[in-house]
């Protein structure tokens, strides 16, 4: 895992014998909105999605979690309530360690007390981004740079471009921060277009250039 790359053999065994590895369905709870953490979570196997309940009782995906990533560590840092849920997209398997032990190692590892710190930073960069492209970008360039986000993340299937991931139009939605039914209309639009092509809840992007254009980004 990257955030242990610069743990010692030793910390390495005191990882490996203080974890506990479980294993959760698709649709299943890791962690709840307005639970309390009791310690660290990391991506072994499968694919993660990362809400918030809206006042409008609507769920909002905040970020997407994937092999190896760690989840749940700023509720951790902060000693507060879960402000999200996490919910596997897939079946997946996580590594679990009590927030005693992480705290133990972060205090005698300046190195990954510093992983923590930069993870912590790139989180709010994230933040500061998605809240000038919510207030500065239109819905259609969203959709866009969603996609490529969905690409970025978990990539391509193997020999092929279509996205490594399998999400209904509601949460491709929720992602761009629109409804489902202007998801809907923008991804057919993107189809005719010869941008993408649709196959059921699969997305394949036929042609990357014009899909970074609709985004407003370079490629």
């Amino acid at each position: 895992m990257s955030l242990f790359s610069s743990s010692s053999i030793q910390e390495l065994e005191k990882l490996n014998s203080n974890k506990a590895v479980i294993r959760y369905k698709k649709g299943e709870t890791i962690f709840k909105e307005g639970g309390l953490a009791h310690g660290l979570f990391f991506l072994c196997k499968g694919k993660v999605k990362i809400h918030q309940q809206g006042d409008d009782g609507k769920d909002q995906i905040t970020r997407f979690a994937k092999q190896g990533d760690a989840i749940g560590y700023r509720t951790l840092m902060s000693d507060d309530k879960y402000m999200c849920s996490a919910t596997p997209i897939e079946e997946t398997m996580v590594c679990y360690l009590n927030k005693n032990v992480f705290f133990e190692m972060i205090t005698n590892n300046t190195s990954l007390a510093f992983a923590m710190m930069k993870l912590l930073a790139n989180d709010l960069k994230r933040a500061e981004h998605k809240i000038t492209e919510f207030a500065q970008k239109p819905v259609r360039e969203r959709m866009a740079e969603a996609l490529l986000f969905l690409k970025d993340i978990y990539g391509y299937e193997t020999n092929d471009t279509i996205l490594n991931v399998v999400l209904s139009r509601e949460e491709i939605a929720y992602l761009a921060g629109t409804v489902r039914e202007t998801a809907t209309k923008l991804l057919s639009e993107f189809k005719d277009d010869g941008i993408i092509e649709l196959r059921g809840k699969q997305v394949k992007i036929i042609d990357h250039k014009l899909l970074c254009k609709r985004a407003n980004i370079s490629e």
